[in-house]
């Protein structure tokens, strides 16, 4: 019996097919969602957020903290994204702590999505908030809580979890995915050039190696050697259990559930959530029963917005931008269009004295890179720009940093990776192996058809290098400029490799250890601001559309038997076509992934 062969079109057609009506009916849906809340949110109002005696703030941390407030609705995949921003939190935190009637901070980790460096920010804005004599009880009640979950909780003055909830406390670690041996079975060449000493730029090594080179070794090891010891200070400080106690913990993997940790004191106790709200009513001095808790992220959020259209109406003094993602042009990310932008309405406005600019990226196109170092360095010469790095700050997330005055950076920041690659694939032998497709090329020179079909000539490839090694010359003279150093000095500690944040001090890459915080309070006593007055780039704006984007979520998860105001027949729909979006098409990726465990 002869097998039976699938046609190509058999599969590729319904798969086309499936995606156009998941996005057509998304987009249906997605309006009809919307018009269903708009005359709701036609009755919101910006009024003052208002609290009564004893509130417990309740932050619930079970999806991305980003550098700013966002919300977006993915059609292909027809769900809803909110992330809070880091800033948000950080002003809910301070004002939390100087408002009486705020009792004490609930927090509630479940999947939350964040680098070690925001965690370090909002551990020290845990601790700073715990000084004012106030509680801050941590609850980890997932099914199985992560060692950054664990990293962010330790801070609490009391940290509790879920009596069955799986626990890991295993170290850090990264995991490389390497694509050399499948390229070479699909008959893809990736064509590499970079910087010809930046041997530790091995974001391209998936291209050529099965593995880590022995300087990407060097590397990885050091800067998670150096976050790793980091972390274990931190939670020793919180714990008051030694840094080799919890290294051996670690290599021992000693903890496998919530009630190992709290045999070895990394947690108070592990407790029902009815338990925890119980305590929690007790040290708020609240009748059993008659707790209310107020969500912490519309209190933060309110209150932030709250303070930036009072400060935008007055004389605003400090200009603080804040930019994350890949640098780009323009598209999404950090885009030199945005940001440039900004950078010159700071310039121009009289009132700002100096700028903070919030650096949280991996990098990116070097053009767009260089459009944005202009800007501040212009910016420099008449106000001065401090820099604060977030979680990741390298490659051209570094090199927009370098014109400042000052740079901070968290312990946990990976930084540097100072080097220039290209990557240009050769798809030839593939089309033509696999497809059967040929080409042939007429040309008035030599070099006219540049394509993924012709295979670079050494003549091309030593152009191209020529260029790369021009750009990392750019880019060495630019950290020389900015730093007080020479090139060789800053060759020495660059060739494409990343440090930590700690070990980006000691050779100079940046100034300080400290969060935005601390940028900000030095950028305003540089310029001599006795009351700073901080303004936060992009300039807060209504967002109706994060209104209905929380409202849905409040609905979703909402327990009560009240009718929602979103049709149940739509929301049954949308969460057929949910179901249908993930059972769709197929799908292959090939990312560079990297897992800090």
């Amino acid at each position: 019996m002869s097998e039976k062969k699938v046609g190509f079109g058999r599969v590729f057609w319904p798969s086309l097919v499936a995606a156009l009506i998941v996005s057509v009916l998304g987009s249906i849906i997605f309006v009809l969602i919307v018009g269903g809340f708009i005359s709701g949110l036609s009755d919101m109002k910006a009024e003052p957020m208002s609290i009564n005696e004893k509130t417990v703030l309740h932050l619930t941390l079970d999806g991305d903290v980003a550098e700013k407030t966002d919300a977006k609705f993915n059609k292909s995949q027809l769900n809803f994204s909110n992330s809070v921003g880091l800033s948000d939190l950080l002003y809910g935190f301070q004002t939390a702590k100087s408002d009486k009637k705020v009792s004490g901070i609930f927090i509630d980790l479940k999947g939350a999505q964040f680098g070690y460096a925001t965690a370090k920010e909002l551990r020290d804005a845990i601790n700073d908030f715990e000084k004012s004599g106030k509680f801050v009880v941590a609850y980890n009640s997932g099914e199985m809580i992560s060692q950054k979950e664990y990293y962010l909780s330790s801070a609490a003055n009391f940290s509790y979890a879920f009596p069955t909830s799986a626990m890991e406390f295993i170290g850090l670690g990264a995991e490389l995915m390497y694509f050399k041996n499948t390229l070479d079975k699909l008959g893809v060449e990736m064509q590499v050039i970079r910087g010809k000493n930046n041997d530790f730029k091995s974001a391209v090594e998936p291209f050529f190696r099965e593995n880590m080179s022995d300087s990407s070794r060097v590397q990885i090891e050091r800067y998670l050697n150096s976050m790793w010891l980091s972390i274990r200070k931190d939670i020793s400080n919180d714990r008051k259990v030694s840094v080799n106690e919890l290294n051996q913990i670690a290599e021992n993997i000693t903890i496998h559930r919530a009630q190992d940790a709290v045999k070895y004191k990394l947690i108070d106790k592990v407790m029902y959530r009815d338990e925890v709200i119980e305590l929690i009513e007790k040290k708020a001095g609240v009748e059993k029963g008659k707790l209310k808790l107020v969500s912490f992220e519309k209190f933060a959020k309110k209150k932030f917005k709250q303070n930036q259209i009072l400060i935008e109406a007055e004389k605003p003094n400090v200009a603080v931008i804040l930019s994350q993602g890949d640098i780009t042009t323009d598209g999404d990310g950090i885009t030199s269009k945005e940001i440039c932008k900004l950078f010159q309405d700071v310039r121009a406005n009289k009132s700002i004295k100096t700028v903070v600019f919030r650096v949280n990226s991996p990098g990116g196109s070097a053009l767009a890179s260089d459009e944005i170092w202009r800007e501040v360095k212009l910016t420099n010469k008449v106000k001065k720009v401090i820099v604060s790095m977030g979680d990741v700050a390298a490659s051209g997330g570094y090199y927009i940093a370098t014109p400042a005055t000052r740079i901070f950076a968290e312990s946990k920041t990976i930084t540097g990776s100072i080097g220039v690659f290209g990557v240009i694939p050769f798809i030839g032998d593939m089309l033509t192996d696999k497809l059967g497709l040929t080409f042939d090329r007429a040309t008035t020179n030599k070099h006219a058809v540049l394509s993924l079909n012709k295979k670079l000539s050494s003549e091309e490839l030593s152009y191209l290098q020529d260029e790369v090694d021009l750009i990392y010359k750019e880019f060495l003279s630019r950290v020389a400029e900015g730093r007080g150093m020479s090139v060789e000095q800053v060759n020495a500690i660059a060739r494409g490799r990343v440090w930590a944040g700690e070990d980006a001090l000691k050779i100079g890459l940046v100034d300080e250890i400290g969060g935005i915080d601390k940028a900000i309070a030095y950028a305003s006593k540089l310029a001599g601001l006795s009351k700073p007055k901080v303004l936060y780039y992009p300039l807060q704006k209504e967002d109706p559309f994060g209104e209905l984007i929380e409202k849905i979520q409040e609905e979703e998860f909402a327990q009560s038997e009240s009718k929602s105001s979103v049709s149940e027949e739509l929301m049954h729909y949308y969460e057929r076509l949910k179901l249908l979006d993930q059972l769709s098409g197929i799908q292959m990726r090939l990312p560079l992934y990297i897992d800090f465990n």
